[in-house]
């Protein structure tokens, strides 16, 4: 595996070795700057009718950019101009496969001008630039499967899940896919593989190449629980060893919060991909069903993993509030045997304190040496008891 701000270049089907992740725990709980800025990023569209398109994300200041890519099993063709006018609804003579690459969806008028050549709908485009979208899928007509999904990044710096909006277009000869402004094309693996005709993609249509770019999202699911397990792992350590405080504490809170976010990206994918299996799609062919199957397996097991980490997160809270109430129950004993040794002896020197004139041990010459004496021997046999008791 490789870190969690770069893509698996694999093929479905290889088997590679999970190398495990360690991270840094004593670094303190920030909040990314985009999370809090994702909080209030829904005002921009108060008050707009259904399918103005107006996008909710982060300001970028890089324009976007477009690759069109064309392929099949003989040939493939790159081309990098950016330019609009090439990007094309393909023709039904057209025997070329023909993924359009956007990268950035922040200037709507681009992506509006997309939607225009493609003639998709303008609900589409309004979920397209809307990054708080949760994921969906929906055929529109016959030759139109929308899919929005989110990709996943662990930053460890922050310690925080940053979240990327995905969306799909399906069309008959062609996929658009639409991804935020990040640094690296998340998806270049799968067009190395596409440049080296490697694996499947070259030989089959879109609705492959859909379920290999969807695949490799998913891949990425893995790299972030394996982070986040090894973060659990060091947790639960510390835990063991009795040496977790309150940054401990406070990193296992927002573990938990960040598997609440994983969960609410990852859940609605097991539908999409249920009822993509199930329904038949003039879109899907019968020949990538057993991949749609395969790719809906590792999300059910990214889903058993999630669950299986919140359970052990409620279980180290648990332990780790019973190992400070057991802390401060060792404090409090230690203080009350202090408290109970001494209050004899307080007692004690509290009677031959008092000023009276008639008290016969004060005219003793050896009264105070006898009165030591017996306060230290009342205070051993008090520890010797204690002691037998298992008190101490």
């Amino acid at each position: 595996m490789t870190s969690s701000s770069q893509a698996v270049d694999i093929c479905p089907g290889t088997l590679v070795p999970v190398t495990p992740i360690r991270l840094y725990l004593n670094a303190p709980i920030l909040q990314h700057p985009m999370a809090r800025r994702r909080k209030h990023l829904y005002k921009q569209k108060l008050g707009t009718s259904p399918g103005t398109l107006t996008y909710i994300g982060q300001d970028i200041e890089h324009e976007t950019r477009i690759r069109r890519i064309q392929y099949n099993e003989a040939t493939y063709e790159i081309d990098d101009s950016g330019k609009l006018s090439h990007c094309r609804l393909p023709s039904a003579e057209n025997s070329l496969i023909t993924w359009i690459s956007v990268d950035g969806i922040h200037e709507p008028k681009v992506i509006e001008s997309l939607g225009q050549q493609f003639r998709l709908h303008r609900l589409m485009l309004e979920d397209i630039l809307n990054t708080l979208q949760k994921p969906k899928l929906e055929q529109y007509d016959e030759d139109t499967l929308f899919v929005t999904i989110k990709m996943l990044r662990y930053n460890a710096t922050v310690q925080e899940v940053d979240t990327e909006h995905i969306s799909f277009v399906l069309g008959r000869q062609y996929l658009l896919s639409f991804q935020e402004e990040r640094e690296g094309d998340i998806f270049q693996p799968v067009l190395k593989r596409i440049v080296e005709s490697a694996g499947k993609t070259r030989r089959n249509g879109p609705d492959y190449l859909l379920y290999a770019l969807m695949d490799l999202v998913v891949d990425n699911y893995f790299m972030v629980l394996e982070q986040i397990g090894s973060d659990l792992e060091d947790i639960e350590d510390r835990i063991v060893q009795n040496s977790a405080g309150q940054p401990t504490l406070a990193s296992l809170y927002g573990l938990k919060r960040e598997l609440a976010v994983i969960r609410r990206a990852i859940w609605p994918l097991r539908d999409m991909l249920g009822l993509l299996i199930r329904e038949e799609s003039p879109l899907m062919k019968a020949n990538t069903n057993p991949y749609l199957r395969d790719l809906y397996d590792h999300v059910m097991q990214v889903l058993e993993t999630i669950e299986s980490y919140r359970e052990l997160m409620a279980s180290l809270l648990d332990v780790y509030l019973s190992t400070v109430s057991n802390r401060m129950n060792s404090v409090m004993k230690t203080l009350t045997i202090f408290s109970a040794i001494f209050m004899p002896l307080t007692f004690i020197a509290g009677i031959y304190g008092m000023n009276f004139d008639v008290m016969p041990e004060l005219r003793d010459p050896l009264g105070y040496y006898k009165i030591w004496i017996f306060m230290g021997l009342l205070a051993v046999v008090m520890i010797i008891y204690f002691r037998r008791r298992g008190w101490m």
